[in-house]
């Protein structure tokens, strides 16, 4: 019958004829045969199963092999023994080698025929040795499948005991070695088949001896984790990770990661490499274990792990929310790195780049499965905005993009930023700084925040971009620190000049207030100079930084120092030269007309925001900080309200916290009066201001405020009455007054705060005005020289034409005398830095700055020319309307562009951007609010006498540098340099 059955399938007959004569050889089977019968058709059958030329003849084989084996069981028993199936394996069939899928799917059938044999135990005991042979070998994933598909029918055939362990870790291993060469759909397809399969004989080899686990997940760890660079484990390992138990996660990665045996560098690899598995399709809880990997180095401080392995892999997980398959994983591992990810933007800013194209594909198919991942990854990019602030040349694209999608709310934003910080877990993040990227294109150097230090790296930057200021204010001490103009860094780390010019009281690494600590700066500064120069034998101290001996003694020093103020300008300090003007407070008890003066110097003016239903009707509005005498020099402003109980609010601390949180010096426990004890810009007053608690959030309506409308507020008459009585000495009570104050001695550079945030008494919070205010880039400055005050009227007449409205706005009233004959004059101001706060409370926030250079150039001195002559023709019409001769110039400095490029300075980031950019600020980012403004004086000289040009160096185009300095910011250069070649080396 075999020479009948080989000599069909070999000839030329039709393939119909064929299969009927082997239906017939079929049916024969169950006919009495011989053993050398039956042996030559098993022969045969096997040859054509093995080695059949076409599909055919393999199938012909498989049928009769089948029939014949169940008629003639005993002699298939002796033919398929131990010793043909050891041979099969370890040699192979004629041709064919040993590794062919087809033996193990000849002996995978074989089994299935003599499962009721008892010579089936001798081959069950055979196989436990040769399949751990066997993938010990690597074989390929086709044929690691087909040993799968055996073991999972035959589960005899897996190795027992200690051997079990071993075939597992020996199967990770083989797996581990896969890999697909195909980009074939098919292929692939194929190829993740096979692989699962392998998957699931491991997970079913776990389930019946768990003992197998542990060993085999240390497996998986040192392939992941192996530093060798001519191995690279396969991602079909995380075909893996859905079959280990969750409940197993937290032993695991503690172990993992209190290993100290485990080197940093492994773990990086292996957590690369877990993130890797976020591509395989199919794979469930990878981001689960991707994740709590992450959470678990956190825990042990391992930041560095984690900056390096997030920077390396956030653009591939963020690429993976284009497949849908394994979208929901990559979008949760994204979430979690960025929102883990908070010292610093640089994580988030490497997928900016690609949202926008992201989130209009997605936008474009309109199936409801985009439009709800497109919901939840919006929520995540408005909370990483939300967070890294000082970016609008790079987030105004996205937020174009996704205008359409709800925008969560500060409550929900702060929730899910507090889910995963790493320093929310542990304060020990300062060596991990973020990272350079390199020299800015501006030619400009950033500073590194050193945690939480923004509130100093963005008045550095706006007084720094003023290279001659930077330059005469650091040259007051010997620890000469040019921060904003190092020549060979990518970026300053100024821990020197932070811990010389950080405040007693402020707390390191914690959030604070830009305009109380550039107060302070200046203030120490001024002191500094004024005792070296009451003592000119004294060395200048190493450094800006004081004990609280030191600090003593300079308080002391000082006091001692304002009892005979300096008058001249040779004996005026260089912050008094730079910063420092003077102001007039005039009061006339309206009861006795008797009257009252006094003149205050100042480096800064607190510009409060005023009522609204005035700055409808007014182009100028009453003070919302006003100084006066009484009570000893008391400072007090108020901001009526009908039926309103006014607050007690400090002006040094006006800004409350915008970058901080509150100073238990400054604030105390919140009572209803809180007080501050720093000095402000009226030396050795104890200050207070008055100010209603609901001071309205939309000044003017539709209409936007400017600075020009904040300074006339501040500068117009006030009636003191209710509750802000005039004490006056000659009626020996309180009584009405009326208050006005001039600016009689103008600064050379101004300094202008804008009173953001008021305590609110009712609920016992701190409020953030948001109003956008218009920035005048020529701001001219009303200047009163007058010396003395010969009648009521002049005493409180600025020349302002304006109406009186109601009662609960008393505060604006036209003078009842004469006007003064003469008219202020306006002394013109070209701005130069914005200091911005971002954020929507004055608990937290974020400080930038935009700055300028501004350099004694032609156009500028034209500029102020054109500015006066303009000025002087206007001011007998219509004196400090809006519509004032700065207009003009500023839209003639644009068109012209006789103004250099704006800068952006974001700590280490330094961008170009433009006044457009400066002005549209709020508009665009409604919680990105300018906070201090700082102009300069525009005159003949435009600049401090005795600047040499010849005296120093130009550095990119700035203005000089003295030798001194010049020599410094070398030497500093050059150290830095020789550490980073090391470092390199």
């Amino acid at each position: 019958m075999d020479k009948i059955l080989e000599g069909l399938v070999s000839s030329s007959h039709p393939l119909p004829l064929k299969r009927v004569i082997v239906r017939k050889v079929v049916e024969s089977a169950e006919h009495w045969l011989d053993e050398a019968q039956c042996e030559a058709m098993f022969d045969l059958t096997t040859r054509l199963i093995l080695e059949g030329q076409d599909p055919f003849q393999r199938q012909v084989g498989h049928q009769v092999l089948e029939a014949y084996a169940r008629y003639h069981r005993p002699e298939f028993e002796a033919f398929f023994s131990k010793t043909f199936v050891l041979g099969l394996l370890q040699q192979g069939y004629h041709s064919l080698d040993r590794k062919d899928v087809a033996i193990l799917d000849y002996i995978h059938n074989g089994l299935k025929l003599i499962m009721s044999c008892p010579s089936v135990l001798d081959l069950f005991s055979l196989l436990q040795v040769e399949v751990l042979r066997i993938v010990c070998e690597r074989p390929e994933p086709q044929l690691c499948a087909r040993l799968s598909d055996l073991l999972t029918d035959f589960v005899q055939c897996i190795p027992k005991g200690k051997l079990s362990i071993t075939f597992c870790q020996q199967l990770v291993r083989t797996i581990g070695h896969f890999q697909c060469v195909s980009t074939q759909e098919r292929e692939l397809r194929e190829y993740v088949s096979q692989v699962t399969k392998v998957s699931n004989l491991l997970q079913n080899i776990w389930k019946a001896e768990p003992a197998t686990l542990l060993p085999s997940l240390q497996e998986v760890f040192a392939s992941i984790s192996s530093t060798d660079a001519s191995f690279e484990p396969s991602v079909a390992l995380a075909s893996l990770v859905q079959h280990i138990p969750l409940q197993m996660i937290t032993v695991l990665i503690r172990s993992l990661t209190t290993d100290p045996n485990v080197k940093d560098a492994s773990m990086t690899q292996a957590l690369c490499r877990m993130i890797d598995w976020l591509s395989w399709p199919l794979a469930q809880h990878v981001d689960t274990w991707v994740i709590a990997l992450l959470k678990g180095l956190a825990a042990v401080q391992k930041f560095t792990i984690l900056i390096d392995v997030t920077l390396l892999k956030i653009e591939l997980v963020f690429n993976r929310l284009w497949f849908p398959l394994v979208r929901p994983g990559a979008l949760a591992v994204l979430s979690h790195m960025l929102l883990s990810f908070q010292h610093s933007p640089e994580a988030f800013h490497l997928i900016v780049p690609h949202v926008v194209n992201l989130v209009h594909s997605f936008k474009s198919d309109g199936l409801p499965s985009s439009t709800a991942f497109l919901v939840q990854l919006t929520e995540l990019i408005h909370c990483m905005m939300y967070h890294y602030s000082g970016f609008p040349d790079l987030y105004e694209p996205i937020l174009e993009a996704i205008k359409d999608f709800p925008k969560p709310s500060e409550e929900k934003i702060k929730l899910i930023l507090n889910q995963s910080a790493w320093t929310s877990q542990s304060n020990s993040l300062a060596s991990c700084l973020a990272r350079l990227s390199g020299k800015s294109e501006t030619g400009k150097t950033g500073l590194i925040n050193l945690g939480n230090t923004c509130y100093m790296n963005s008045v550095i930057q706006a007084l720094g971009i003023m290279t001659e200021v930077l330059q005469q204010v650091l040259e007051t001490c010997s620890n000469v620190i040019p921060c904003a103009i190092h020549l060979a860094r990518e970026a300053y780390a100024p821990r020197i000049f932070f811990e010389a010019s950080r405040p007693p009281w402020f707390t390191p690494r914690s959030q604070q207030d830009c305009s109380e600590y550039l107060r302070f700066l200046l203030d120490r500064l001024h002191e500094e100079e004024k005792i070296l120069k009451v003592q000119p034998s004294h060395k200048p101290p190493e450094s800006l930084g004081y004990s609280e001996t030191s600090l003593q003694e300079v308080d002391n020093k000082a006091a001692v120092l304002t009892e005979t103020p300096c008058t001249s300008d040779g004996e005026k300090t260089l912050i008094e030269k730079m910063f420092g003007g003077k102001l007039q407070t005039h009061i006339c008890c309206l009861n006795c007309r008797s009257t009252s003066q006094k003149v205050e110097a100042f480096t800064d003016l607190s510009l409060a925001f005023c009522p609204s239903s005035s700055m409808e009707n007014l182009s100028f509005q009453g003070p919302a900080s006003s100084p006066n005498t009484q009570d000893g020099g008391l400072m007090q402003a108020t901001v009526p309200g009908p039926s309103e109980e006014p607050v007690v609010y400090n002006p040094a601390t006006a800004a409350f916290i915008c970058d901080s949180v509150v100073n238990e010096r400054t604030i105390g426990s919140l009572p209803d009066e809180f007080y501050c004890t720093e000095n402000t810009s009226v030396p050795n007053e104890s200050n207070k201001i008055l100010v209603n608690k609901d001071v309205p959030q939309k000044p003017g309506g539709e209409t936007t405020p400017s600075v020009t409308d904040l300074l006339n507020y501040f500068l117009a008459p006030e009636i003191l009455t209710g509750d802000n009585q005039y004490y006056c000495e000659n009626c020996a009570s309180l009584q009405n007054a009326e208050k006005t104050m001039q600016i009689t001695e103008e600064p050379e550079y101004l300094i202008l705060t804008l009173l953001r945030f008021s305590y609110d008494q009712k609920y016992h919070v701190r409020r953030k005005i948001l109003d956008n205010v218009s920035l005048p880039l020529v701001l001219e400055l009303p200047v009163k020289r007058t010396t003395s005050f010969s009648s009521l009227s002049e005493s409180w007449s600025v020349d302002v034409g304006f109406t009186d409205i109601s009662e609960n706005l008393a505060k604006k009233l036209k003078p009842s005398g004469t006007e003064e004959a003469c008219c202020p004059k306006l002394v013109p101001y070209l701005l130069s830095s914005v200091v911005v706060h971002s954020g929507i409370s004055s608990e937290s926030g974020h400080y930038y700055s935009y700055a300028r250079n501004i350099t004694g150039t032609e156009s500028s001195y034209q500029m102020c020319h054109q500015s006066e002559t303009l000025a002087l023709a206007s001011s007998q019409s219509h004196l400090l309307e809006r519509d004032s001769p700065s207009a003009i110039i500023e839209q003639d400095l644009e068109n012209k562009e006789m103004s250099k490029e704006w800068f952006l300075f974001n700590d280490s980031r330094v961008t170009f951007t433009s006044f457009q950019s400066v002005q549209k600020i709020t508009s665009r980012f409604p919680k990105d609010t300018a906070y201090v403004l700082l102009y300069k004086k525009q005159n003949s000289t435009n600049g401090l006498s005795g600047n040499n040009p010849t005296s120093g160096l130009w550095i990119n185009g700035d203005p000089p540098l003295q030798k001194e300095l010049m020599d410094a910011i070398t030497k500093d250069n050059k150290l830095y340099l020789q550490v980073s070649w090391k470092y390199k080396l």
